[in-house]
Order: C-alpha cells, then sequence, then structure tokens
C-alpha cells in the first residue's frame, strides 16, 4: 500500500519527536536519518531501519519509552517465553486510540450497545482481555469480564447473562463449543457472534465453530507490540480484514529481502504506528504472514485489507527439505472426509532421519485406515513427503484455554 501524504507527515512527526525526547534506542535508529528527507514512499523504505522483536526485548524494561513517565498509565508485555519479554509504555492518548480501534471493530461486526459481551482472553500484563473490555465500554455494550478458564463458569454465566457474543481465542472458542454440545444446552444459549483472536485457525475449526453455536465469526487483529488487538476486523458477509490505517500504516514484505511483494502475494506483515506516544513502532517485523486483498469492501470501506493471518514466518520447519506451516498440515486434512479441525504434528529425528507423526480426530463412524491412508498420499501428492498417520476420535487431543501448538518439533531437544 502506499503511503499518503498525511501518513508521510505522521511518520516525520514520529521520528522527529523520539529524536527530541533522546531515547538511546530511537536515537541510535534515526541517527544518520533525518525526517524532512523522508518525502515519497521509496524514501521512507529506504531511509526508515526495520525493527525486530530482539531488538524490542533488548530494550527491557521501560527503554522503549518516548514519554517522559509521569505520562506513562500503563504497561503491557508480551510473554516472554522465549526470552525478555517485551514491554510497552501507553499513554493515556494511547490506551484511548486503542479503544476507538476496538469499539471500531465491534461495529464492523455489526455489535451495538444493546449487546452483551463475554470476554474470556486473559487479563493482566497481556494485552487482550483488557483490550476487549476497553472497545466494549468506548461502545457502551455491557462486558461480562470472565478472563480465561472455569468452563463451567463461563457456560453457567454465560447462560444467565444472556451473553450475545463471545471473545475468545480459536482454542478456546472451540472448548466451550464442544462442551455447549456435549451438555446438550444449545437451546439456552443466545450467542449471535464471536470474535475470535490471538492465534490463526483454519476452515475445519472455523466451520465446527459455527455449526456448532450457529454464531457469525469473526476475525481480529493485532499484538502486543502494535497497542494489542483491534487493529483490524473482517466485517459482516466478508473475509478479508480492514486495517485501521488512520492509526497503523501496514506493509507486506518479502520475509527474505524486506522488499514488498507484488500485491496479492502472501508475505510477512511489517507495522509502523502513525501515532502511537509511549512506544511508537517503525517498520515492525511482525512474522505474521497474509496478502493484500485487491478487490474492494462490499460496505465501501477505503481501509486496506488483507487476507485472514495464513501463519508465521517463524512458525515453518523444514522436513526432509519440505517447508511445513500448521496451513500446509490443515490444507491436507481439510480435504478427507470425516476429520475434524484438531490435529497434531510432532517431528522427531530417528535413526539419522527426520519423521513426522500427524495426529488428527475423525468423528464417530469414520473409517480410520482409510483417513490415515488418504491424509498420507495427499501429503505425498502435495508436498513430497510421507508422515506417519496417527487417527484418534474427537476430543481425544488435548484442547487449549489460550493458543493451542500445533507443531512439536523436538528434533534439537
Amino acid at each position: 500500500m502506499k503511503l499518503t501524504e498525511l501518513q508521510l507527515e505522521q511518520i516525520r512527526n514520529q521520528i522527529r519527536r523520539v529524536k527530541e525526547f533522546g531515547n538511546p534506542f530511537y536515537v541510535n535508529r534515526f541517527k544518520n536519518v533525518n525526517p524532512e528527507d523522508i518525502k515519497t514512499q521509496e524514501d521512507f523504505e529506504n531511509l526508515v531501519p526495520f525493527v525486530t522483536k530482539q531488538e524490542l526485548r533488548d530494550a527491557y524494561p521501560l527503554g522503549l519509552a518516548t514519554v517522559p513517565e509521569e505520562e506513562i498509565v500503563r504497561i503491557h508485555s508480551s510473554s516472554g517465553t522465549t526470552g525478555a519479554p517485551v514491554v510497552i509504555p501507553y499513554t493515556k492518548k494511547d490506551v484511548d486510540d486503542w479503544a476507538t480501534m476496538f469499539a471500531r471493530c465491534y461495529e464492523l461486526a455489526g455489535i451495538t450497545n444493546k449487546d452483551r459481551i463475554q470476554i474470556t482472553p486473559g487479563y493482566g500484563l497481556w494485552t487482550a482481555g483488557i483490550g476487549f473490555q476497553a472497545g466494549c465500554e468506548k461502545l457502551g455494550a455491557m462486558a461480562v469480564p470472565m478472563g480465561p478458564g472455569n468452563t463451567e463458569k463461563q457456560l453457567q454465566m454465560m447462560q444467565d447473562l444472556k451473553s450475545t457474543v463471545i471473545c475468545a481465542t480459536s482454542s478456546y472458542a472451540l472448548l466451550l463449543s464442544e462442551e455447549v454440545e456435549k451438555r446438550n444446552i444449545k437451546d439456552k444459549i443466545y450467542l449471535k457472534k464471536g470474535i475470535i483472536g490471538s492465534e490463526r485457525w483454519g476452515e475445519k475449526m472455523r466451520n465446527r465453530i459455527q455449526n456448532i453455536l450457529g454464531i457469525e465469526l469473526y476475525d481480529i487483529y493485532g499484538l502486543t507490540e502494535c497497542y494489542g488487538p483491534g487493529i483490524g476486523i473482517n466485517c459482516v458477509g466478508e473475509e478479508a480484514i480492514n486495517i485501521f490505517d488512520d492509526f497503523v500504516y501496514i506493509e507486506i514484505l518479502d520475509p527474505q529481502t524486506g522488499k514488498p511483494v507484488p500485491e496479492g502475494e502472501i508475505g510477512e506483515i511489517t507495522l509502523t504506528t502513525l501515532v502511537k506516544e509511549g512506544a511508537p513502532l517503525f517498520r515492525f517485523r511482525t512474522h505474521d504472514l497474509a496478502a493484500f486483498v485487491k478487490e474492494p469492501s462490499k460496505s465501501g470501506l477505503k481501509y486496506p485489507r488483507i487476507t485472514q493471518i495464513l501463519g508465521r514466518s517463524d512458525d515453518m520447519v523444514k522436513v526432509k527439505g519440505n517447508i511445513i506451516f500448521p496451513s500446509t498440515i490443515e490444507d491436507v486434512i481439510k480435504t478427507v472426509p470425516g476429520t475434524s479441525s484438531e490435529y497434531r504434528a510432532v517431528i522427531e529425528h530417528v535413526d539419522g532421519k527426520d519423521k513426522m507423526t500427524v495426529f488428527v480426530e475423525v468423528e464417530g463412524g469414520t473409517d480410520r485406515s482409510e483417513v490415515a491412508l488418504s491424509i498420507a498420499y495427499n501429503f505425498k501428492q502435495k508436498y513430497n513427503l510421507t508422515p506417519e498417520v496417527s487417527v484418534v476420535g474427537i476430543g481425544e487431543l488435548p484442547r487449549s484455554e489460550k493458543k493451542t501448538k500445533r507443531i512439536d518439533d523436538r528434533r534439537f531437544e
């Protein structure tokens, strides 16, 4: 997408501001950059350096702050499971802007102040729960701030308070829907819509949740480093995700070269915040993979649009010379009748060779040996790789209240 004159000026203003503030992290990044030289798209791409998650980690704990401490009203943080966490400071304006974007997400999903929104993502340092709630309050709807887990209480409150919207990871939305089905309480549930985020999910999972609960599902996008969830969502009747380019500038780049991919091709989402005060981002490489959608929105919206998130560049594994993503496995499983949305892949190094085992659930009455043969055959035809296939019944693979790890690479343990 091309930068507008307004966006270029916003980026120049951000660079001026962070250099004047004197934060060493940004001063060092922009020591050779004069914001007045950024006049065109090409100038932006040539002069503004990328930032990686590791560089943000290296600024722990508050090395990203670009306002005086008395203007920081909140911090949020990534999990830090693979190193030091990334701590992001927020000003009052940042918090308000985030709530505005999140309320816009609800509105694009057709949610109003008459809805009751049950929020199951976690609160605390993680951005999810509090983001969903702030947007709900900005919209004027009733928040039911459950947080994660305690499925028994979730279902009770869902029934007693007649929640009309569920906010969740796709993994937890599936767990809840299966519990509704198992307990035969569908007629006691008032849900109409689900706002799903935090992890990519495939067509089979989407269809299973929709079919059990009978609700519309929406993909929300965002990440801790860039406000949190709520910087984009699809709208009624369309799959493409609208990215709110009055707050965030999005590029989709080749992960290897860092150059823009042709429109419509898959690449890595790279984000620049245009008005964020506490810790602005400049060309942050998210590792999320998507493509721009060329077709205009049927609803007349003018935001840039992307596909649903197709995976992450750091989710990629290489097995016997083949590049494998979770979406690779889903692409095979969805073609085999009787399979559910749930699968796991375990990769091991056995007797000097890589071995991949795919565990997949099937519905009752399905011929398991036929499913195993079909998956192995289709994998060989599409990706020149024959995995071992282990077929189990619905519900036998573990469910998650947060995110589900689809590929377990044990070769380097």
